[in-house]
Parts: structure tokens; sequence; C-alpha cells
């Protein structure tokens, strides 16, 4: 395994095309916000839902076919790309080495950036919390009640791929291509419960600008879960992405930050 890869090497990388993930626990909250701040929070082309609002959680993944496991949070928006439903991901904080931050960001776009993350698996309640720059700055728990035998339909995911400049003028080298993924979630068991969240502010990972959500419901799920293979949807406006890349990395503007 050298600098410079094998063709053999290459080859068995890329007849992984699809990520598996046989054996996954994770928390999560459904919750609405309205239309205004979901409508600011959305990069163009992506449009408002029928229903605002979107989904958080923290989870476990167990050995993965890319290596061992390793914890995940996430923070999605509902949207729509041309009348059909997805999610938006502001935020993905990831606990892993880089090769985990290569394979979500650099492949599909997902804003992954190494966090500490904590889940407790309690026998009645499950919590979740996530630190950055010593601030906790997500923290969510899902009582644990019935079961059920599945979750709502999420659709896809839809992502943004840009390179920025490398004169440090405003923009990006090249186009910006709006994606889709899509992961496919196999239950072993959901059961759905009362949540809570609590936000605190954090300059880097802004999650409290979704201050006032309501939170919906609450599940607990253990599942198989195969995550496949991206495509481009469209070429996109890069000014009009220019705010939103920024969610990508820790934003640092000197004084005036």
């Amino acid at each position: 395994m050298g600098f410079v890869k094998t063709p053999q090497e290459l080859a068995a990388y890329y007849e992984l095309r699809v990520r598996t993930f046989p054996d996954v626990k994770l928390m999560g909250v459904m919750f609405g916000l309205d239309a205004d701040r979901t409508r600011r929070l959305l990069p163009p082309p992506l449009g408002l839902p029928d229903l605002p609002g979107g989904l958080m959680f923290s989870a476990e993944y167990g050995e993965t076919n890319l290596g061992p496991g390793y914890r995940e949070a996430a923070l999605f928006l509902r949207c729509k790309y041309d009348g059909a439903p997805g999610t938006y991901c502001l935020s993905m904080p990831i606990d892993s080495e880089a090769s985990r931050l290569h394979n979500g960001r650099d492949i599909y776009g997902y804003p992954k950036k190494a966090a500490s993350i904590t889940c407790v698996w309690g026998p009645e309640r499950v919590t979740g919390w996530v630190e950055r720059g010593g601030v906790r700055f997500v923290e969510m728990s899902v009582e644990r009640g019935a079961e059920i035998d599945t979750l709502p339909p999420t659709g896809p995911t839809y992502l943004f791929k840009g390179m920025p400049r490398v004169d440090l003028e405003p923009g990006f080298d090249g186009p910006v291509f709006l994606v889709s993924q899509q992961t496919e979630v196999l239950p072993k068991k959901i059961q759905v419960g009362a949540p809570t969240v609590q936000l605190r502010a954090s300059e880097l990972d802004p999650w409290a600008e979704l201050e006032g959500l309501e939170p919906m419901m609450g599940f607990v799920l253990e599942s198989e879960n195969r995550m496949l293979p991206g495509k481009v949807l469209a070429e996109v406006d890069g000014a009009a992405y220019l705010p939103h890349y920024f969610r990508m990395t820790d934003f640092y503007s000197g004084k005036g930050r």
C-alpha cells in the first residue's frame, strides 16, 4: 500500500460500490420547523417541502465493508428538488479517521467534521450528544416505547459538490454539482417514544439556529444500512451556493468572524 495505488488496489476499491453497515444502532428525532427558517437554510435550487422540518440523529456503526466501526451524528432538513421530496444535510459530525471523512465528504458531499460523539443505550431511554471546540452543541434523548415495523420514507439526500478557488477569489474552480444519494435502511427493530432536544450556541457548529424547532417523534433503530452510489443531477449556480458551502468546515474570517 504505497502512495501510488496499483491497478489491482484500485480495482478492489472501486468494486465496493455499495457501502454496507450490517450493525447499526441509531437514535433519532423528527422535528417540525417554520417555513421561513427552512427556506433560508436550503440552497437553491432546493425548495420547501410540504411539511417543513427534518431529522437529527446520533448513531453507532459496527464493522463496515470499509473498515472498523465509528460514531456519527447528523442534521437534515426536508426539501424538494424538481418536485421530488428528499432531505438536505446541514451537518454531519463524525468521530472516525480520515478515510470516513473522505468517503462521505469528498465522494458524496456530506458536510462531515471530526467531533466527540457519545451514545448511552439505556434500557428505558437512549441519550446522545456531540461536542466540538469544548461545546456540547446538541443533546437529544428518546424514551424506548412501542415497537413499529417501519419508519416514514425520507427519499434521497440532496448534496452539493464544488472545489473552492485556489486563488482565494470568491467562488469555485469549476462547476458546482447538485447530487443525490440514497441509503437503504433494513430495520431489525424500531421503537418510538417521546423525544427531547437541547441545542447550545456554538460559532463552529450552529445547530442552535434551529432553536424553537418542534420535536415530533423520537425513535430508536437497530438496522442494516446500505449506502448506494450517488448520481449528479444538475450543475448549479456557484455564486448562489457559496454562502452555504462553509457549513463543510470551521469558518474563520479574521477579526470580523
